[in-house]
Order: structure tokens, then C-alpha cells, then sequence
């Protein structure tokens, strides 16, 4: 993959050894998520509060971003920046907070991989908000990737739906401690759908921020999770009783923060000297991960549309990145 134009004369971006190792470290986080979110839970359960998970990682960006400024990894603006440009970052905090929440209620509706794999349907969604609100035009070729990736998805998730309750006829419920069926529940297709059209508006508006903007990412990051530790405080505040904080946390929890904190980074990284659709192509491709890591540690059954999947995911990136 080539690193994209970010859209701004004179917008520094990294170079293609740093940006690959970037995107592919992105990958393994985005693939690793789901499986490490199944491994926290106990008794079939997420045993800590959803919006504990996501204030935490919240926190932990902005403890990072704070750091990058402080020690001088990315310059203060000479004068001090104008705070009024912080305001517009209260929306994609927003919207990133209703998504951060959704994706961990969403596993207790559908099998890692098979959220990871319905996931791609914010292809569609990105695209639509990406030529309408930074007016590009997509090729025919790009055109076809993208249909391609979400083609991926189609065929893979068709295994997938399916009653869980029904994991392995005629056997015992003792028996369902076995190996991890696709499944996904209507609730949960619903939840999904929701969760893929935020994802395509909050990415595509801050894409739009960060470029506008000629400030350090750092600062503008500081910005964006700033309003994100307040918003989830109040979401965690207001959630009424449960358990406290760091309750129910394990070793497994603290690394499902830090690694989403992490990525968090990478992908306003992206967003900044890359693009929306970058950041598709970066989850789709996280599938493979995600797979192999769910069968690994899950003992997740993959069936044979995965191989098809893939295949159409690097026959995707191909079409959309390869010389034309």
C-alpha cells in the first residue's frame, strides 16, 4: 500500500517503511480485538462494565497524547493553537463513544469472527459519506475493490447466521462448551447495521477535521479524546449501578485497552496522511488475524467461504492499490 495524498500542500507524512509497519501493526490490533474481548469473559459474560473498558482506553490515549507533547515528539504550534478549534472535535467523540460502547455489546450477539466479518458492511457506508462530504470520485476500479471487500463479507457471514442455541444438534448443553460456532441473532444484525453507519460518518468527519486543520496530531488527538474522557465519564457515571472501575479487569482487560488505545493512535495517524478508505482496507484485511486467532484460542470452526473471503480481500487491495 502506498501512503496516500492527505489532501494538504505540504502536509509532512511518513515514510513507506513507517507507514507499512503502521498499517500492518493497525491489522494485527484491529484482528486481535474480538478474540481478546472472548478470552475476558467468564461464565459466558463480559465480568466488567462495557463503558469502564472504553473510559480506560479513552483515558489511555489522552495520557498518551499528552506525553508525545510534553517530551517534545510533536511540537506545541508556535503562539499556542486557537481553542476554538477544539470544538469541532466534541462530534466525533460522539460518535466514537456510541461505537466503542456498541462493540463490546455486540459480542454478546454474534461469535468474534463473525462480527468482524458483518463489520465490513461500513464499507458502503464510508464510501457514500466519503464522496459526499470530501467530494472525491472512486474509480471504476476502486469501485469494484470496494464491492469486492464487502462481497468478502457476504459470503463469509452466510455460515454465520444462524440460531446458537442450535451449535451442535442433539447434543447435550454440556456439550456447547466445545468449539465456538458462527452465529449471529437479529438483535445483533441490527445492532451491527447501526454500528457500520456511525463508523462511516465519525471516520469521514474526522478525516475532514484533521486535514482542515493544520495542527500537530498529537494536539488534535488531545483534543478529540479530551471531549471523549469527558463524554464516557458521564456515559459510565450515568449507567446506574454496577461494578466499580478496574472490577471484574484481568490481564486480558488491561491488554484489550492498551492495545485499542493504541490503535486508536495508528488509525488518527491514518486518518491525518491517509484516508477513510485506508482505514477499510486495514479492517478487512484484519480478518485474517482475526480468524487465526479465534480458531488458535477459541477453537473457532472456519469454513471453507473464509478461504473465499480472503481471497476476494487480496484480489480487493490489488485492484484498488496495484499499478493500474
Amino acid at each position: 500500500m502506498s501512503v496516500e495524498d492527505g489532501g494538504v500542500p505540504g502536509l509532512g507524512r511518513p515514510s513507506q517503511a513507517r507507514w507499512t509497519l503502521m498499517l500492518l501493526l493497525s491489522t494485527a490490533m484491529y484482528g486481535a480485538h474480538a478474540p481478546l474481548l472472548a478470552l475476558c469473559h467468564v461464565d459466558g459474560r463480559v465480568p466488567f462494565r462495557p463503558s469502564s473498558a472504553v473510559l480506560l482506553t479513552e483515558l489511555t490515549k489522552l495520557l498518551l497524547c499528552a506525553f508525545s507533547l510534553l517530551v517534545g515528539w510533536q511540537a506545541w504550534p508556535r503562539g499556542g493553537p486557537p481553542w476554538r478549534q477544539a470544538a469541532p472535535f466534541a462530534l466525533p467523540a460522539l460518535l466514537y463513544g456510541a461505537n466503542n460502547n456498541l462493540v463490546i455489546y455486540l459480542q454478546r450477539y454474534m461469535d468474534p469472527s463473525t462480527y468482524q466479518v458483518l463489520s465490513n458492511l461500513k464499507i458502503g457506508s464510508t464510501a457514500l459519506f466519503y464522496c459526499l462530504c470530501l467530494r472525491r470520485r472512486l474509480s471504476a476500479r476502486q469501485g469494484l475493490a470496494l464491492l469486492l471487500l464487502m462481497a468478502a463479507g457476504a459470503c463469509y457471514a452466510a455460515g454465520g447466521l444462524q440460531d446458537p442455541g442450535n451449535t451442535l444438534p442433539g447434543s447435550p448443553p454440556a456439550a456447547k462448551a466445545g468449539p465456538m460456532p458462527l452465529h449471529i441473532t437479529p438483535l445483533g444484525l441490527l445492532l451491527l447495521i447501526l454500528y457500520c453507519l456511525i463508523s462511516g460518518l465519525s471516520s469521514v468527519y474526522t478525516e475532514l477535521l484533521m486535514k482542515r486543520q493544520r495542527l500537530p496530531l498529537a494536539l488534535q488527538n488531545l483534543f478529540l479524546y479530551t471531549f471523549g474522557v469527558l463524554l464516557n465519564l458521564g456515559l459510565h457515571a450515568g449507567g446506574g449501578p454496577g461494578p466499580g472501575l478496574l472490577e471484574g479487569f484481568s490481564g486480558w482487560a488491561a491488554l484489550v485497552v492498551l492495545s485499542q488505545a493504541l490503535n486508536g493512535l495508528l488509525m488518527s495517524a491514518v486518518m491525518k496522511h491517509g484516508s477513510s478508505i485506508t482505514r477499510l482496507f486495514v479492517v478487512s484485511c484484519s480478518l485474517v488475524v482475526n480468524a487465526v486467532l479465534s480458531a488458535a484460542l477459541l477453537r473457532l470452526q472456519l469454513p471453507a467461504a473464509f478461504f473465499l473471503a480472503t481471497l476476494l480481500i487480496g484480489l480487493a487491495v490489488h485492484l484498488y492499490y496495484g499499478s493500474h
